[in-house]
């Protein structure tokens, strides 16, 4: 598991490798990734905007932007927590992922909630930060 806080906000990110969605012949490897938001914080915070760095085990990389995760924008009150899974589908065996969140107190402040960098690995290969 990855882990990381930034201003009360803790992300935690599990990956997994999905083989029966992907086709190593065809060159696709498909992961899922479920992420925990908890809000260790005072304030109410809701999740607006995430951002997303992918890179595939040959630099190739992938920036996704958008709107909330799963199609939500979370309110997560003081001690509250938001999980969902997502997936990612790459071109090569292994790849690394890394992102933020835009938050947004009840107030209107806005600040950026880190999501750890994560490994895409396939499950007999040594876990790497490519």
């Amino acid at each position: 598991m990855y882990q990381s806080v930034t201003q009360a906000i803790e992300v935690s990110v599990e990956p997994a490798y999905l083989p029966e969605h992907s086709s190593p012949d065809e060159r696709r490897f498909v992961w899922a990734y479920t992420i925990t938001i908890r809000n260790t914080g005072h304030d109410t915070v809701r999740l607006r905007n995430r951002h997303w760095t992918i890179t595939d085990a040959n630099g190739e990389v992938q920036e996704v932007r958008g709107a909330g995760v799963v199609g939500e924008q979370p309110v997560l009150p003081p001690g509250a927590a938001f999980t969902y899974t997502s997936g990612c589908p790459l071109t090569t065996p292994s790849g690394i992922m890394v992102g933020r969140y835009e938050m947004e107190r009840e107030d209107g402040q806005r600040f950026l909630a880190e999501v750890p960098a994560f490994s895409l690995d396939l499950p007999d290969a040594r876990p790497s930060v490519n």
